[in-house]
């Protein structure tokens, strides 16, 4: 769900290149991976790197085909108009985490990145009676705008075009989570060369404004 706004413009720009049509449905990326796993007939599946090799080490993505193409940093929000905590520091991310009466993260790679993060600090038992955890496909950013969520943390593409949030910013250095997306052509597909052609084209030096603007950062 990270890329589907990038993937939606690259997409775009590659039907006016070409003429040839492109269908993306966006799905979280578990059940993302699940649907290639189970052999629907996909040309390309574009995930978080490490699940890409997954797919590939299963035979169910092309060897060889992966093709990097965005790094995504998770930010953090509060509710538009709320108070903003201090993110300058590791240790005031903690004490951030501590005070939230309410944190939220997805399921994706951040999550899991955020587990390990507060399991590293030693509140993982204190904190988790306080998790939201978005359902796959629903962004952080909504629970937060409903007011679901005090404190969500989520990729930044997906925080920053929703509307009753503010955006407080990424997290310090020494913990940021960074994650890379990658596309590659699935085992399934019919339409491999042109499968090839898509992420060449979407790989591009001349689409690192897009990515930008849609908060990620070529990779």
């Amino acid at each position: 769900m990270a890329t589907r706004q990038v993937l939606a413009e690259l997409a775009s720009a590659y039907e006016a290149r070409t003429g040839v049509a492109v269908a993306i449905e966006s799905v979280g990326g578990v059940d993302a991976a699940k649907r290639v796993q189970a052999g629907e007939a996909f040309d390309v599946v574009f995930l978080a790197d490490a699940a890409i090799d997954k797919l590939v080490a299963s035979g169910h993505a092309v060897a060889g085909s992966r093709v990097d193409l965005v790094r995504s940093d998770v930010a953090v929000a509060v509710r538009a108009g709320a108070p903003r905590p201090d993110l300058s520091t590791e240790e005031a991310v903690k004490q951030a985490v501590l005070a939230a009466p309410t944190l939220g993260y997805s399921t994706g790679p951040s999550g899991v990145a955020l587990v390990q993060l507060f399991e590293r600090w030693g509140i993982a038992d204190q904190v988790r009676p306080r998790i939201v955890q978005a359902p796959p496909g629903v962004p952080v950013g909504s629970l937060v705008a409903r007011g679901d969520v005090a404190l969500g943390f989520q990729q930044r593409s997906e925080l920053i075009h929703l509307e009753g949030i503010d955006v407080v910013g990424p997290l310090p250095a020494p913990i940021a989570i960074v994650t890379v997306f990658s596309g590659a052509v699935c085992a399934a597909s019919q339409q491999a060369d042109a499968a090839r052609d898509l992420l060449d084209f979407m790989a591009a030096p001349q689409w690192a404004e897009a990515k930008r603007r849609q908060g990620m950062e070529p990779a």
